[in-house]
C-alpha cells in the first residue's frame, strides 16, 4: 500500500508516519460530529418525513437538500439530468478519490400516518395522502449525516479527495438512477456507498455479499380514443354531440384499460413459473376526466411494474403486456402509446467494498433503543390490545449479521438457479463504479403470540417517532463516514475494489437497457400536493380541497 499524505493548513503535502493512527483519528472525529449533531439530524429527518412528497413531485424536499448542501460548501446542480426534483452536489478537498452516496426522499400515496401510537393521518391531510413507508426520509438523512461527518473529518485532518452526493427522486419507480447513470453523473467516481433502512431477515444490519437485487421494469400504457364518432360506420346526424349518450357510443379508453387490466391479471400465472420471487403490480393514473359524464373516455393510463431475478424473465413479461395492450386498444376503438418509467439491470457485487463497509459497521455496532423508544413501542401495543413487552423491538434489530451469514440464510429461501432477489435501483450504480449495498435496521416490533403481523401503519409511525428512528440514522451515518474515510486513505483497498469491478463488469457484460437519450417521465399525471388560494398545502385527491 502506498503511503498516504495529509494536507497541512498551508496546503503543503506532508508524509504520514502512521496511517492507521490518522484513519482512527479521522473516524473518531466523524463519529463525534454525528453525536454532537444528532438533535439537528433528528429535526432534519422530521422535516423530510413530514413533507412526504410522492415520486417525481418531491419539490420541497429536493429544495431543502439543495439549500442545505450549498450552505455547507457544496457546489450543487439543481434539477440534474432533466429531473426537476433531482440534484447533484460535490465538494472537494484537493486531488484524491471521488466517493459518492445519495439521498432518496419520495413517499407513497395512501400511507399518510402521524408519528403517534394510533392510526391517524398527519394533521390537515386525508389518509390517502402520501407517507414514508421504507422510510426514505431516514435513508436520505442517514447518508447526509455520513457525508457531512466525512467532510468535517477531511477538513480537520487534511484528507484530500472529493465527495459527490446525488438526490434521487422517484425511487419507488426506479426513476432517477438509470437517468443519472445515462447522463454521466456516476462517471469518474471511484466508489459508491448505497444504504437502505430495512427489517426483513436476514438483511438486517449487514451488507449484501453475492445476491444483489434483480431486474425491474416499469411502463405506462396510455389508451387514446381519438375519434369516438367513427365507431359506427354512419354517425347519427340527430345527435347533438357525436358519440354521446344519444348514439351508440364507442367503447373508449376506459374500456381498453379494463380489458388490459383483466387480461393481464388473468394471464399473470402463465407469464412466468411461480418460483423465483418475481412480482407484477399495476396502478391506474388519473386522466382528468372525472366530470365528463356523457362522453366515452378519451384517455386512460395504467402503469405496470415488475420485478424479476433476471432480464430474460423481465423481457418475457414485457412481451405479454405489449401484446395485451395492442389487442385491448383494438377492441375498444383506441390506439395505445407506451412510456418507459424504468428499466434496470441486476446488480454487480463487490466483495472488497462489502468487507470495508462491514468492518466499519462492526466498529459502530447495531442500533439500540432507549427508554423513550421502548415506551412509544409499548404504547402502540396497548392501542392494539397487546400486552406491552419489556423488549418490544425485534431482537434482530439490535444485532449484526455478517454478510456471509446473511448470504447463507438468504440462499436457503431461494431456488438454486436464482441469482438475484427483489429489486432496488441502486443496481444501476453498480455498473458504473465499485458499489456496496448495506442495511441498518428500521424499528420493527415483535409479533404477539397468535396475533400475526402488525397493521402497516405501525411501521410507518415508528419511522416518524424520533426516539425509534434516530438510532438508524446514527448507526448508518457513522458507518458511511467510516467507510468513506477508509476508502480515502487506503489506496490499496480502493485499487482492489476497482479491479474487482472491472472483472465483474466484463463477465456480466450488461449494457444499459434504455437509450442514452432517454427522457425521464416527469410530465405524466403523477399525484402531487397543491397549494390552495390561501397558500395551504393540500393533497390533490378525492375531497382534498373540500
Amino acid at each position: 500500500m502506498s503511503e498516504p499524505t495529509a494536507l497541512t493548513n498551508q496546503n503543503e503535502v506532508a508524509p504520514l508516519t502512521d496511517a492507521a493512527n490518522l484513519t482512527d483519528a479521522a473516524k473518531a472525529t466523524a463519529r463525534e460530529w454525528i453525536d454532537e449533531h444528532m438533535p439537528e439530524l433528528s429535526a432534519w429527518h422530521q422535516r423530510i418525513w413530514d413533507l412526504a412528497e410522492p415520486a417525481w413531485r418531491e419539490h420541497e424536499s429536493a429544495a431543502w437538500y439543495v439549500n442545505l448542501l450549498r450552505e455547507r460548501g457544496f457546489e450543487v446542480e439543481a434539477g440534474s439530468a432533466g429531473m426537476p426534483t433531482a440534484f447533484c452536489a460535490e465538494w472537494s478537498n484537493g486531488a484524491g478519490p471521488r466517493l459518492l452516496t445519495y439521498a432518496e426522499y419520495d413517499a407513497v400515496p395512501g400511507n399518510c400516518q402521524s408519528a403517534s401510537s394510533h392510526l391517524a393521518p398527519r394533521e390537515g391531510l386525508p389518509a390517502e395522502a402520501p407517507g414514508h413507508t421504507d422510510p426514505h426520509s431516514a435513508l436520505g438523512i442517514s447518508t447526509l449525516a455520513g457525508l457531512l461527518a466525512t467532510q468535517h473529518a477531511m477538513r480537520e485532518h487534511g484528507i484530500p479527495g472529493s465527495l459527490r452526493y446525488t438526490g434521487e427522486p422517484a425511487e419507488k419507480m426506479h426513476g432517477s438512477k438509470v437517468v443519472h447513470g445515462l447522463r454521466g453523473y456516476y462517471d469518474n467516481v471511484d466508489a459508491i456507498v448505497s444504504f437502505h433502512p430495512f427489517y426483513m431477515l436476514p438483511l438486517c444490519n449487514t451488507a449484501r455479499l453475492d445476491t444483489q437485487c434483480g431486474a425491474y421494469y416499469s411502463k405506462v400504457y396510455e389508451f387514446v380514443c381519438d375519434e369516438p364518432e367513427t365507431w359506427q360506420l354512419t354517425a347519427n346526424p340527430n345527435s347533438p354531440i357525436p358519440a354521446s349518450h344519444s348514439a351508440a357510443r364507442a367503447p373508449g379508453a376506459n374500456i381498453a384499460l379494463m380489458q388490459m387490466h383483466s387480461a393481464s391479471r388473468m394471464m399473470q400465472d402463465a407469464m412466468l413459473p411461480s418460483v423465483g420471487g418475481w412480482s407484477l403490480s399495476d396502478a391506474i393514473l388519473s386522466s382528468g376526466q372525472a366530470t365528463a359524464d356523457n362522453l366515452p373516455a378519451r384517455i386512460a393510463r395504467i402503469q405496470y411494474s415488475w420485478r424479476t431475478p433476471d432480464i430474460e424473465m423481465a423481457e418475457h413479461v414485457l412481451a405479454v403486456l405489449d401484446r395485451n395492450a395492442e389487442h385491448a386498444a383494438a377492441m375498444a376503438h383506441c390506439r395505445v402509446n407506451d412510456t418507459w418509467i424504468a428499466r434496470s439491470r441486476p446488480g454487480l457485487t463487490n466483495h472488497v467494498m462489502t468487507d470495508v463497509l462491514y468492518r466499519n459497521l462492526e466498529q459502530v455496532g447495531a442500533p439500540t433503543y432507549g427508554e423513550d423508544a421502548i415506551a412509544a413501542a409499548q404504547e402502540i401495543q396497548r392501542q392494539l390490545d397487546i400486552e406491552p413487552m419489556a423488549k418490544p423491538f425485534l431482537d434482530e434489530c439490535e444485532r449484526l449479521i455478517s454478510p456471509e451469514d446473511a448470504e447463507r440464510e438468504l440462499r436457503e429461501h431461494m431456488p438454486a438457479w436464482q441469482r438475484n432477489w427483489t429489486s432496488d435501483d441502486y443496481v444501476e450504480m453498480t455498473h458504473y463504479a465499485p458499489t456496496v449495498r448495506f442495511y441498518i435496521s428500521r424499528p420493527a416490533l415483535k409479533p404477539a403470540p397468535g396475533r400475526g403481523a402488525y397493521p402497516g401503519w405501525v411501521m410507518n409511525a415508528l419511522g416518524g417517532i424520533p426516539a425509534a428512528i434516530d438510532p438508524t440514522i446514527e448507526v448508518a451515518g457513522k458507518t458511511v463516514a467510516g467507510t468513506f474515510i477508509d476508502l480515502l486513505l487506503d489506496s490499496d483497498a480502493l485499487a482492489r475494489a476497482g479491479e474487482e469491478f472491472s472483472r465483474r463488469s466484463a463477465e456480466a457484460s450488461l449494457a444499459p437497457l434504455l437509450p442514452a437519450d432517454f427522457e425521464p417521465p416527469v410530465e405524466l399525471a403523477w399525484p402531487e400536493y397543491v397549494r390552495d388560494a390561501e397558500g395551504k398545502r393540500r393533497w390533490l385527491g378525492a375531497g382534498a380541497l373540500g
